[in-house]
This record gives C-alpha cells, sequence and structure tokens, in this order.
C-alpha cells in the first residue's frame, strides 16, 4: 500500500494566498500534512510523498541551491514547507519512507487550470492583451517544471527504492533553471507580436535562487522531466485556445486561486478559517 500527498490538493497553495492567510497556511500545509501522515502510518502505509517546493531557498545569490543548502524561506508558504519537512522527518522509518520533493514552480496545461503562475500568466496575457508586462526588473531566477512531469517525479517517490526512511530532493531540471525576462522572451517566440515591458526601476525581487537538480537526476534516471520550456508554452497555447479563452481581466477571474478564495468566503460557503460551511 502506497500514499502520496499532493499540497495541490489543498486550498492553501502560493505566496498571496499564504501571506494574507498565513495562520492557515501553517495549519493545511505543515500540521494537517503531518496529521495525514501519522495516519497513513498508523494504516501501514509504506511511502508517503510530501510535494514541498524550491520557495524554501527563498533568495539566494551564491551558487545553485542544492539539498543541503541553508534554506531562507521568505514567505508563510515556503516557512510552512520547512517546518513540515522537519517534523515529518521525525517520524520517518525503515517501515515508513517519507520522501520530500522540493518542486520547481508549476507550470503547464491542466484540468484545474491556474493563470496565477509565472509562465501560464505570460502565456494568458499574450493571448488577452497581446502583451506580457514584467512588474519586476525580469531578473530574478526561477526554476520551473511542467505540471505532467511533477506527476512523474511523485510517481518515483512513491516506488523509490532507496532504503533511506527520509529524504529531501530537489525535483525539476538544471535545463529549466530561468530569468524571469528569459520566460517572456520564449513566451514571444510563440507569439511574435507581442509586446514584453520590463520595469527596469523596480525594486530587486527578494525571490530569487537557482537550483541544483543533479541528485534527482541521479535517484530517478527514468523519471527525469519530459517536456521543454517551448512545448509547454505550445501546450498552454493550445489549451487556452481551445477553450475559447479571451478574458482580458483574467487575474480578476476564478482561474486565479486566491479569487476563487474569496468568492467561496463573500458567499459563505467556507468560514473564516476556510472550513466548508455545512
Amino acid at each position: 500500500m502506497r500514499c502520496q500527498w499532493h499540497h495541490c490538493q489543498s486550498m492553501v497553495y502560493n505566496d498571496p494566498i499564504g501571506n494574507k492567510f498565513e495562520k492557515i497556511t501553517m495549519d493545511v500545509n505543515c500540521e494537517s500534512i503531518v496529521d495525514i501522515a501519522k495516519q497513513a502510518q498508523r494504516k501501514g502505509v509504506k511511502s508517503f510523498v510530501f510535494a514541498s517546493s524550491c520557495s524554501v531557498y527563498g533568495f539566494a545569490e551564491e551558487g545553485d541551491r542544492t539539498e543541503t543548502s541553508d534554506v531562507n524561506p521568505l514567505t508563510a508558504y515556503a516557512k510552512s514547507k520547512v517546518l513540515a519537512e522537519t517534523k515529518l522527518k521525525d517520524i520517518a522509518t525503515e517501515n515508513f519512507k517519507i520522501t520530500c520533493l522540493r518542486f520547481a514552480t508549476a507550470c503547464g496545461i491542466s484540468d484545474r487550470l491556474r493563470l496565477d503562475l509565472v509562465l501560464n500568466d505570460f502565456v494568458a496575457g499574450a493571448i488577452t492583451n497581446n502583451k506580457i508586462e514584467i512588474l519586476s526588473d525580469g531578473k530574478p531566477w526561477r526554476p520551473l517544471i511542467n505540471v505532467r512531469d511533477m506527476a512523474l517525479a511523485i510517481d518515483w517517490a512513491m516506488i523509490r527504492e532507496q532504503r533511506v526512511p527520509f529524504i529531501i530532493v530537489n525535483a525539476g531540471s538544471n535545463e529549466w533553471n530561468y530569468q524571469v525576462k528569459d520566460l517572456a522572451l520564449a513566451v514571444k517566440e510563440v507569439f511574435p507580436s507581442i509586446s514584453v515591458s520590463i520595469n527596469e526601476n523596480a525594486p530587486p525581487d527578494k525571490r530569487s535562487y537557482k537550483v541544483n537538480f543533479d541528485l534527482f537526476k541521479k535517484l530517478a534516471p527514468y523519471h527525469q522531466p519530459q517536456y521543454t520550456l517551448k512545448q509547454t508554452i505550445l501546450e498552454l497555447k493550445e489549451g487556452l485556445e481551445s477553450i475559447r479563452f479571451n478574458d482580458p481581466d483574467f487575474r480578476q477571474s476564478n482561474l486565479i486561486r486566491l479569487n476563487v478564495i474569496s468568492e467561496l468566503l463573500e458567499k459563505s460557503i467556507v468560514d473564516k478559517n476556510l472550513c466548508f460551511i455545512k
């Protein structure tokens, strides 16, 4: 019997949500995860997968971050991931392996599409507004990973052969470390007519980090990312066009997770703790 717990299933997922609901972010992304892990352990589950995040590295100017690098979580979301990793390590045993996958930033088309992700946002802006506006100076580094390749990594983690009870692995590929401006230019290659504007006078973005994925490549040679950046952009383009996506105000739509939660609160479908009201 195997178990995986993917944090995308929770309500509290990214920085804007985490900043607005800091305590709930910790409750959902840490305390609840640990509780689920303990329940799984009692039920005899042998392998538990936690979807962590490369955002735990925060701001790192010197060299690519490895699994042994110091963490520097700058947001409630990142802090919840670090604490969850720490607590999960305490309950891992030879009979209950725990794998923490520090995922690169997600991107790509999916059935439950989100546009509050940097590459997805850029493609949506190219389609609806014929332009990409970068609010930062475009220099921050971000590692990315296609959502399908995230699933591939989870598949490996569930069946990994390493006998180590607890392991943290950066999940992604070295080739997918990009500066934000390079992501915009890659989108422009697919949409040649769009304009790209960069705020050259913006203060430095505090979240900037390159990540080393050598360990993941060594441990999971048959579960390496399959998608290229261009393939991912093309799939986003085709997927959005197939649903006739044409909302120039998409950042105010229900394709942004924070907007969905705000609507649920306004309609009293969830309470202030984001629990569904019966």
